[in-house]
């Protein structure tokens, strides 16, 4: 058994995607996904498939960093037992630690081949709480009126719950907001700072919000990462919950959060944390009583699917936000869940992530 759950190959290219328009936030641009694909094959000829997808501004990581360093982790995977894949996680931070969108790919590729091989769906290999998850769609900055079209589109969706970022412009945040609950006044909301604000600007935002009868589900990382002083005084200060996304990267920042009392919640990103990682914060934030939010970075279906898997998986997450395969035009993956509305239903995976390269 051991030897057939051996890698025998490792590939790894470029995976450059467009986007049906580029996608604007408080730190930048993203015109298009510029991600990497890892295709690692087992002795018994098991295939599986993970992605990077790298954040300049949240991880320090581009499509050039991930490439080149997934390369040089393949180099070094081929006659590793995937049965031990924690070995192999522990190994890649050792020696990678710099490089989570790398490790992560990874390790998504090493999951997926060994729960292939074991013929079980991820979803049940963390744990099997639930098959469904259900996102939210996420509206960049963007004018008002554009904002509002979006916004009737995503409902018009079946789509119940809409993230808009901010971070910019006050003014044209307000009135950005205003127009997106215009557009699905029964929509739930949530903002994304995205670094772009700072303590009493974040807090300016939401009285002006609550005066245009606004009131957020949960407000994420409205300062910038370094600010643990301001993001916990915004959390103290706020009567929407308060979530850390940039901030937090490994289990030791998660700890600080607690500690710190910076935060009602915690965004985990596989890009962040790599599943290794994930696992961990996942424990902290249960014990703590600290709520449980799962995002992405600009990722096409096949690491979506693989985070839809990681939370049903696991359950008890309360904010979910998988969306990027909808901002993808042309993605080229199929599997991992079917779709309806923002609900994404894994239950005809038979084994593994259960996606596919068309």
């Amino acid at each position: 058994m051991a030897a057939s759950t051996i890698i025998t190959a490792v590939q790894v290219e470029r995976l450059d995607l467009p986007l049906f328009e580029p996608f604007v936030i408080a730190t930048g641009e993203f015109p298009a996904a510029n991600n990497t694909l890892v295709r690692i094959e087992l002795a018994d000829g098991t295939v599986g498939l993970g992605e990077g997808s790298p954040s300049l501004s949240s991880g320090g990581e581009t499509a050039q960093t991930v490439l080149l360093a997934t390369r040089e982790m393949a180099a070094l995977l081929e006659g590793r037992d995937v049965a031990h894949w924690r070995d192999i996680a522990a190994f890649l931070l050792a020696n990678f630690e710099a490089h989570s969108c790398a490790r992560v790919a990874v390790e998504m590729a090493v999951l997926d081949a060994l729960t292939r091989h074991y013929k079980i769906p991820l979803y049940q290999w963390f744990g099997g709480s639930s098959t469904t998850v259900e996102t939210d769609m996420t509206i960049p900055i963007v004018a008002p009126a554009h904002a509002r079209d979006l916004a009737g589109q995503i409902a018009a969706r079946g789509i119940r719950a809409i993230k808009i970022k901010v971070g910019g412009d006050r003014e044209e945040d307000v009135a950005r907001v205003v127009a997106i609950h215009e557009g699905a006044p029964h929509a739930a909301i949530l903002l994304d700072g995205n670094q772009g604000y700072d303590v009493s600007g974040a807090l300016r935002l939401l009285r002006v919000l609550d005066r245009h009868g606004i009131e957020p589900i949960l407000f994420e990382q409205p300062v910038h990462k370094d600010d643990w002083e301001g993001l916990a005084a915004v959390t103290a200060r706020s009567s929407v919950p308060i979530a850390a996304d940039e901030c937090v990267h490994s289990p030791a920042d998660a700890l600080r959060v607690v500690h710190n009392r910076a935060a009602d919640v915690i965004n985990i990103k596989l890009m962040k944390s790599t599943f290794l990682g994930a696992l961990d914060i996942t424990g902290i934030c249960r014990a703590s009583r600290t709520g449980l939010m799962i995002g992405a970075m600009m990722e096409s279906r096949l690491a979506a699917a693989a985070a839809a898997h990681f939370v049903a998986g696991i359950g008890g997450f309360r904010y979910i936000d998988l969306d990027t395969p909808m901002l993808i035009n042309g993605d080229p993956f199929h599997g991992g869940y079917s779709q309806t509305g923002g609900v994404y239903d894994l239950s005809e995976v038979q084994a593994g992530h259960g996606v596919e390269k068309w």
